[in-house]
Order: C-alpha cells, then structure tokens, then sequence
C-alpha cells in the first residue's frame, strides 16, 4: 500500500475537492456507476489524509542512546 507523507496532505485536499465536484456532476448527469467509483475513491483519499495527519501527530522513536564504556 502507498505510503503518504504529511507534506502531501495540501495535494490530497485538492484531489478531495476535485473528486466532490466530479460527483456533483456525475449525480447532476445521472451517471450511477461513476457516483460509486467516485464514493469509493473519496473513502480511500479520506483514509490517506486521515493517515497523514497522523503521521505527521506522532512522535517518532528514536531509541536508547548506547552508553559508550
């Protein structure tokens, strides 16, 4: 699976916005089977922005330092 990184999240917004003004079309035309590639595609991209807020909220481990003897 794609790993996204938090310096992504303004070009996903995007694609989010796009994605919402395909679906207001494709509803507007009636086009049933493109809403639902559109609905499932917009539940994946939430999931990666969800991801990458995350990421970019969580602390990162770094470990003990090794004692030098």
């Amino acid at each position: 699976m794609l790993q996204v990184g938090p310096k992504m999240q303004p070009r996903l917004l995007v694609l989010r916005t796009d994605l919402q003004q395909r679906r207001d079309r494709a509803v507007t035309e009636g086009w049933r089977g493109e809403i639902e590639g559109i609905d499932l595609t917009l539940r994946l991209l939430e999931e990666k922005i969800r991801q990458t807020t995350t990421v970019a909220n969580s602390p990162v481990a770094l470990g003990m330092p090794a004692l030098r003897v």
